[in-house]
């Protein structure tokens, strides 16, 4: 894909210094990633620090429940802490995320910033009002290259910058142009907080899912539980990331993008397919619950936030 960014921010922006926490809230991680995203975080002239328990393995987990909650809670409400670096998805914030406490959150807001299982994070600060950051996470940033669009565009918002971005269409793009909240994340799991408090707004707001290692009838089953519960009916727009490390079934008569096209093409709103977002080394940050722009015509998909 080709994605170019339009950088629309003051020539000689300087990085704000800014104490940025890494905390596991979800799986557990090798040590060796949050060494090296810290190293990125200093050379960027901020102040990293990890969670008390960020290294921690429980199974699966990066440790207890009570030992994640104590370090997305100390974070949230430190009012030093500017950002929360979530060191990786994986599986686990849901068992915790109606034990946390917004309130100091709410008083002094601070960029969170993950992807994957963090979604369950960008619905709960979502409902809140408050943006966060869809973004990669600690071993991307150890791996990539400083110049890679994921790390240079990141560094730039949390500079503050917001990009526009230009996409290539695709063929099964539907053109038009809308505006409205952004909203969205992993779909399997935007799809196991349905029906809780933590389900999305999606009434006139800009959809964007992405997902992995799915079997194309799960994501079948899923695009069809929005559309009969009517909550594609209700969205401006929809940005169709990466699904990465899929079989396709060629039993189902369709690729995975084909069988999501068929869950939407009934409504009069613009889709964009293969947006560069998701598990993948090209995942540009996209700022969440904020006001967007989107532009989908046959020479190009336009991204843009409102200032």
């Amino acid at each position: 894909m080709i994605c170019r960014v339009e950088k629309r921010c003051k020539p000689n922006l300087k990085f704000k210094k800014m104490n940025i926490q890494i905390i596991s809230p979800s799986g557990f991680i090798e040590p060796k990633y949050i060494d090296g995203a810290k190293r990125v975080l200093t050379s960027w002239n901020c102040v990293p620090s990890e969670g008390k328990f960020a290294c921690e393995k429980y199974g699966r987990f990066a440790g207890t429940a009570e030992q994640r909650i104590h370090d997305l809670q100390s974070a949230l409400d430190n009012p030093n802490v500017g950002a929360i670096l979530c060191s990786r998805g994986g599986y686990g914030l849901v068992q915790i995320i109606d034990k946390i406490d917004f309130t100091k959150f709410q008083k002094n807001p601070k960029w969170i910033i993950g992807f994957s299982d963090i979604t369950i994070l960008h619905n709960a600060v979502s409902a809140l009002g408050i943006p966060s950051l869809h973004a990669i996470m600690a071993k991307h940033l150890t791996e990539l290259s400083e110049n890679s669009p994921s790390i240079a565009m990141l560094k730039q918002i949390l500079a503050g910058d917001r990009p526009t971005y230009t996409v290539s269409p695709h063929s099964l793009n539907k053109q038009g142009k809308a505006g409205g909240k952004l909203v969205g994340g992993n779909l399997s799991v935007l799809m196991g907080l349905r029906g809780t408090r933590f389900d999305l707004n999606y009434k006139n707001n800009i959809l964007f899912l992405e997902d992995l290692a799915e079997k194309p009838y799960h994501i079948d089953r899923m695009m069809q539980n929005l559309r009969l519960s009517g909550a594609l009916s209700q969205i401006s727009g929809l940005i169709v990331g990466q699904f990465s490390d899929i079989d396709e079934d060629p039993l189902m008569h369709a690729t995975v993008y084909e069988l999501i096209f068929n869950s939407v093409k009934e409504y009069d709103i613009p889709i964009c397919f293969n947006f560069p977002v998701g598990h993948v080394d090209e995942n540009l940050p996209l700022i969440v619950n904020a006001e967007v722009c989107l532009d989908v015509s046959n020479e190009r998909v336009l991204l843009e936030y409102g200032h």
